[in-house]
């Protein structure tokens, strides 16, 4: 599925996998922070959020990391790159 779709549509969740130093920096409004350094550990509640998850950080690596992650344990999810990228499409629709 289109990552823009997803969210014109206001489906599933924005999770933000930078550090919460990073996040409080700036971030996407509504995202849940989630630092990629905890994903192994959260992933029960990570299953119980609204899927498809769209994941992004700074640049797309960090979000990478975590959508090869979560894929493994069955959860819906896409690499949505940069925060300010998902920020873009997400200022479109409101």
């Amino acid at each position: 599925m289109n990552i823009e779709k997803i969210i014109a549509e206001n489906q599933g969740t924005i999770v933000d996998v930078r550090t919460y130093g990073e996040f409080m920096g700036g971030h996407v409004a509504d995202a849940i922070n989630i630092p990629l350094s905890e994903i192994p550990q959260k992933i029960a509640a990570l299953q119980q959020l609204i899927a498809p998850l769209i994941l992004c950080c700074a640049s797309g690596n960090r979000s990478g990391q975590a959508q090869q992650l979560l894929s493994q344990h069955g959860i819906e999810c896409y690499n949505g790159g940069s925060w300010l990228d998902v920020n873009y499409c997400k200022s479109k629709v409101i």
